[in-house]
C-alpha cells in the first residue's frame, strides 16, 4: 500500500499540488485522472521521488519516503517497477536483453537462471519469438509490452505507470490496460496509474483520484465515476460527443 499525505507542491511560488490525500491499495489498479495541467503529473513525480514535496508524508508500507536518506531511497526503488509514456527501451538492446537489464543491475541470479526469468517475463505479456529483435522493429503496442515485462522482473511491490497507453490505438490500449491489471490482481502489486484514457478510467479504475487545478476534486471508482455529481469530474468525463449520449441514457 502507498499512502500520500498533505502533499503539497510548488514551484516559483506557483502552488501546483495542494494538500493532497490517498491511499492507493495492493492488488488494485489505481488510477490518478485529470486534464493537462492538473498536477497529476507532478503528484506522480513525487510518489516516485523524482520531485520532492514542500510539504507532506508519502508512505511505501509505512516507510516514510521523503524522510529517508538517498541510500534507503535507491533500496526502495529496487521494490518497483516502473512504466513511462514511451517505453523508453535501449534501443541498442534485444528485447530480451532490455527485461534483462534491471536483473543485471540488481539481481545475483546466473546468466542462465536471468535469461529463463526474462523469458518468463515476455511468455507473461505474450511475447514469443521475438527476444532477438530490437525495439525498433516491433510495434509500439509490442514495445510497451516489453516495457511491463521489464518493469516486473524483479518481482515489484509496487508498479507506476504513466501514461501507459500514451500512442497506442484503442485496440492495443486495452490490451495493456488487461495486462497490467492481470498482472496487479495476480501478483497483489500496488499499482498506480496517470491516465486521462477515458477507456482505461471505465475499464480497470478500481480506485480513481480526479485532480483539479492541484486539489483532490473527487474519489471513487469506475461504477461510480458515469454518476457522479461533481460538475468538474463531469465536464472532463464526458468531454467527447459519444460520452455526452452516453450520460444522456443514464
Amino acid at each position: 500500500m502507498i499512502e500520500i499525505q498533505n502533499i503539497c507542491k510548488s514551484f516559483d511560488g506557483r502552488q501546483i499540488l495542494t494538500d493532497i490525500n490517498a491511499v492507493f491499495e495492493n492488488g488494485k489498479t489505481n488510477l490518478i485522472i485529470g486534464q493537462s495541467g492538473s498536477g497529476k503529473t507532478v503528484l506522480m513525480k513525487n510518489i516516485v521521488g523524482l520531485l520532492k514535496p514542500d510539504s507532506g508524508t508519502i508512505l511505501y508500507d509505512g516507510r516514510d519516503f521523503v524522510t529517508m536518506t538517498k541510500e534507503q531511497q535507491v533500496q526502495l526503488r529496487r521494490e518497483m517497477g516502473m512504466i513511462f509514456q514511451s517505453a523508453a527501451l535501449f534501443d541498442s538492446m534485444t528485447v530480451l536483453e532490455n527485461v534483462m537489464f534491471p536483473l543485471n543491475m540488481f539481481s545475483t541470479m546466473t546468466l542462465r537462471d536471468r535469461m529463463g526469468k526474462a523469458r518468463r517475463c515476455l511468455d507473461r505479456v505474450n511475447i514469443r519469438n521475438a527476444e532477438h529483435l530490437y525495439p525498433a522493429e516491433i510495434s509500439g503496442g509490442m514495445q510497451k509490452r516489453v516495457a511491463i515485462a521489464r518493469a516486473i522482473a524483479l518481482n515489484p511491490r509496487y508498479l507506476l505507470c504513466d501514461e501507459p497507453n500514451s500512442g497506442l490505438d484503442p485496440k492495443t490500449s486495452l490490451v495493456i490496460d488487461e495486462l497490467i491489471h492481470g498482472i496487479t490482481s495476480e501478483y497483489g502489486i500496488t499499482t498506480i496509474i496517470n491516465t486521462h484514457d477515458m477507456n482505461s478510467v471505465l475499464g480497470i479504475g478500481e480506485s480513481i483520484i480526479f485532480l483539479a487545478d492541484g486539489h483532490e476534486e473527487w474519489r471513487g471508482t469506475k461504477d461510480e465515476v458515469l454518476t457522479s455529481k461533481n460538475q468538474k469530474l463531469s465536464d472532463f468525463i464526458f468531454a467527447s460527443d459519444l460520452l455526452k449520449k452516453v450520460k444522456e441514457k443514464l
